[in-house]
């Protein structure tokens, strides 16, 4: 049994917190909205921490799972954050998808306190979450690595040290490149089929058993063509990840331009109200720049 302190209960932590208590570890979690950490603790049982600083000084290892740049800086390094109550020897697990740089940043700060920190982006989405089916992308020293791969494997389909501190979010962001342009496929592909008065259930069930397949295409193209977009990862998310992709590509000196479009594309999602559909409403944009299109399925 571990002594571990969770922090950010939204639809990927609160169900990575539970994997962790029916692991067997001594679980705390707090939420920056109080009535998430009261509803896991009535389902798992235990007490939510009163603050960030209150969930580390219960712990050896803490895991955070965030929004944002200024989530994690807040939530870690805020007057009453996780720095403020970690003991030395502690371990730091971030699970937010966030810039290389703030990560490598709160590397050496847990450092320079005796502490640990493993940068460890999930991919997988809420599915995975719920089912512990995550991909997880691992970057720090290889102690660090070494001490959160049993923690991790609570909810881990797979996990891997990818380098030092920072890495874990820039292979994260390699997932983000080529997540963005399947989906671009995928929808470009959908709205084609429809367009030229073809049954584009049928048709993408056989794309699905070919070369043309993808986790998108088999778990989304039946909610596209419903028309159902109210569930998954959200666009602003996606928009949030795909700024910082692009940011670190320019530091880089390269030109990720099939990445830009998309994110172009995202925009005029967002310019839509879509904002919290799942990212698969790509096609939406695309449908919109040709409203004159019958509704995708099976043609009229």
């Amino acid at each position: 049994m571990t002594e571990v302190a969770f922090l950010g209960l939204g639809v990927m932590g609160y169900p990575m917190a539970g994997h962790l208590q029916r692991a067997g570890h001594r679980v705390q979690v707090w939420n920056r909205t109080r009535a998430k950490a009261d509803a896991w603790c009535a389902q798992h049982g235990g007490q939510p921490a009163t603050s960030p600083a209150d969930a580390a000084r219960s712990a050896s290892i803490v895991l955070t799972c965030v929004g944002r740049d200024d989530d994690l800086e807040s939530v870690v390094l805020g007057p009453d954050g996780i720095l403020a109550g970690l003991r030395p020897g502690s371990l730091l697990i971030d699970h937010s998808t966030v810039s290389a740089t703030l990560s490598r940043r709160l590397a050496a700060m847990l450092q320079e306190a005796g502490c640990g920190f493993v940068d460890a982006p999930v991919s997988g989405g809420q599915q995975g979450a719920i089912n512990g089916q995550l991909s997880i992308f691992c970057g720090g020293s290889d102690s660090d690595v070494a001490r959160a791969a049993p923690v991790l494997a609570a909810y881990a389909r797979a996990q891997a040290h990818v380098g030092p501190s920072g890495s874990g979010q820039l292979a994260k962001m390699v997932n983000q490149i080529c997540v963005a342009g399947v989906l671009q496929g995928l929808s470009e592909g959908m709205h084609f089929a429809q367009r030229a008065g073809l049954d584009v259930a049928q048709v993408m069930a056989l794309v699905g058993q070919g070369a043309g397949s993808s986790w998108q295409l088999i778990n989304r193209h039946a909610t596209m063509i419903a028309d159902q977009y109210d569930h998954g990862f959200a666009v602003d998310w996606m928009r949030k990840d795909l700024d910082i992709v692009l940011a670190e590509a320019a530091g880089l000196g390269l030109s990720l331009p099939g990445t830009e479009h998309v994110n172009d594309c995202y925009r005029a999602v967002q310019a839509l109200g879509g904002g919290r559909w799942d990212t698969s409403s790509l096609l939406k944009a695309l449908q919109a720049q040709t409203p004159d299109h019958t509704p995708p399925g099976n043609p009229s």
